[in-house]
């Protein structure tokens, strides 16, 4: 975990605005003793943990527990018949998993039920240690390092696992169809700033014991690290798009530099845009293919992902964001070859904002990996303000885990992106492919336009356009615009691009870093 920063170290002074929060939070937690147990409680809990400096976790997981291979780890096993709400025949049941190797730290889970709130206690009897020899001296108080929520998605005869919440602030769900791929966070402080990334965690959560035929579960949850604290609600609707609507609460212990709302972080190692030379059987090997954003103008915009030279940050400014997300859009297993990992059932996840969140970007991160292994992409939602210590930061969104869907966006949509040497000295050739229903209803004959624009990034300055044409493609219906370009210089290129049709816009807009 990376150090956290000097600037970080500080104690809170006598006067600070959070006393005054802190004894206002007492007061809450007195009157929340007599009624239901909901976010606001857990608002007051974070609300008053700020107020302290921020407690290491680091030595709760016994060393020799850290140091045992992924195998030993992977053959630790959840016994299903421990899980909680099993006896009580309810659709969502709770599995656990152990502390050790990468989880160096645990957390506490409570269960919220009718007659109150009360720890869910660990014990080495839940688990099955498979092959390994050290189950005995596991300690009898360990406590968990994540859990995963089952529910009858597929068939109603078994319980599926939907979402798992493990290590730091991660979580991951599917929707029905997919198997797990990308993974979201509760927050994300300081990435890709030089001084080093912070990454809270979950510390404790609160799991909402459902009714009898219920189809949604709620879950509460407390987020720490030294820069802030916060308080989390989770909704977790499972189905064809597995919904999770999501309420947060932020407080700073300090400034802080770059705040990341709503982070989403995936793979990407090499696909039809990628020019480097890659070792590799399969054409393609990602979790995600493209960045997805939609702004409160209507448009959207679709961003190729990129397994950089260097470490890459890009971002979209915006006001009140519609929507940005991860999309793994290639379906297709053919263009993958891995009849094991099954790219393909990858899921994508989008993010919906609930209301106004003012003025910011999407920001994304693309890190230079030579293995399939990393996680190397990042987005997230950057607000114009980071919370001031005092001022906390409230918003609400809504994820959607999910394979396809024809309406994001809701009309034509980039469907490959590929680049070569081009016929021109000094330049590249780039060609786009587009598909969607309406384009398909176009005739054969119809003269479609590429509006194809460069330079709009701060920083960046036109690029020569030297050619470009746009062709259909006579077995899909779809158009590929086809293009040359030639850099200015040795800097990277912003380029844009969509169709149209009289005057009509067909597709989505394709944006693109060009990197000479």
């Amino acid at each position: 975990m990376p150090q956290a920063s000097p600037r970080r170290a500080r104690l809170r002074a006598p006067g600070s605005p959070w006393l005054h929060a802190a004894a206002a939070a007492l007061a809450l937690l007195t009157a929340a003793q007599g009624r239901a147990f909901d976010f606001e409680d857990v608002a007051s809990r974070a609300m008053k943990l700020a107020t302290h400096a921020y407690e290491d976790p680091a030595g709760s997981v016994p060393r020799w527990l850290l140091d045992i291979h992924y195998d030993e780890w992977r053959d630790i096993r959840f016994r299903p018949d421990r899980a909680l709400w099993r006896d009580l025949k309810l659709p969502f049941t709770v599995q656990f998993f152990h502390a050790g190797l990468f989880y160096d730290r645990t957390i506490r889970v409570n269960a919220v039920t009718p007659a109150g709130v009360s720890p869910v206690k660990f014990s080495p009897d839940q688990f099955d240690y498979g092959k390994n020899e050290f189950g005995g001296r596991v300690p009898q108080d360990l406590g968990y390092a994540g859990f995963r929520l089952h529910y009858p998605i597929k068939t109603r005869a078994y319980q599926d696992e939907v979402i798992v919440f493990l290590g730091a602030s991660y979580f991951r769900a599917v929707g029905r169809d997919q198997g797990f791929g990308l993974s979201a966070r509760g927050l994300a402080i300081d990435t890709a700033m030089p001084f080093g990334e912070e990454f809270p965690w979950f510390r404790e959560y609160w799991l909402v014991q459902p009714r009898p035929g219920a189809k949604e579960l709620t879950l509460y949850a407390m987020l720490d690290s030294p820069s802030a604290t916060g308080a989390y609600r989770f909704v977790v609707t499972p189905g064809v798009e597995t919904k999770v609507d999501v309420m947060l609460r932020v407080f700073a212990r300090d400034s802080i530099a770059k705040i990341g709302i709503a982070p989403l972080t995936s793979m990407f190692f090499h696909g039809e845009n990628s020019t480097g030379p890659f070792d590799d059987y399969r054409p393609e090997v990602h979790d995600s293919d493209g960045l997805l954003v939609k702004s409160s103008t209507g448009e959207w915009i679709w961003r190729p992902l990129e397994n950089p030279r260097a470490l890459s940050a890009t971002s979209f400014q915006l006001q009140n964001p519609r929507g940005f997300g991860l999309i793994q859009r290639d379906r297709n297993l053919d263009h993958y070859q891995d009849f094991e990992a099954r790219p393909d059932l990858r899921p994508s996840a989008w993010v919906e904002p609930h209301g106004d969140w003012g003025n910011g970007r999407v920001e994304l991160i693309e890190i230079p990996t030579r293995r399939d292994i990393n996680d190397n992409v990042v987005t997230y939602w950057v607000p114009e303000t980071s919370p001031a210590p005092g001022k906390p930061l409230s918003l609400a969104y809504a994820m959607y885990w999910y394979g396809d869907d024809p309406k994001r966006p809701p009309g034509g949509r980039v469907v490959a992106t590929r680049r070569d040497s081009g016929t021109f000295p000094n330049a590249r050739r780039i060609v786009v492919d587009f598909e969607g229903p309406r384009l398909s209803a176009l005739p054969a004959d119809a003269v479609v336009q590429g509006v194809l624009s460069s330079g709009t990034g701060p920083g960046h300055p036109q690029a020569e356009i030297l050619e470009q044409q746009v062709i259909r493609n006579p077995v899909t219906g779809g158009w590929r615009l086809v293009f040359n370009v030639r850099p200015p210089g040795d800097e990277p290129i912003e380029l844009r691009a969509f169709l149209r049709y009289r005057d009509d816009v067909m597709t989505e807009t394709w944006s693109y870093l060009l990197v000479p």
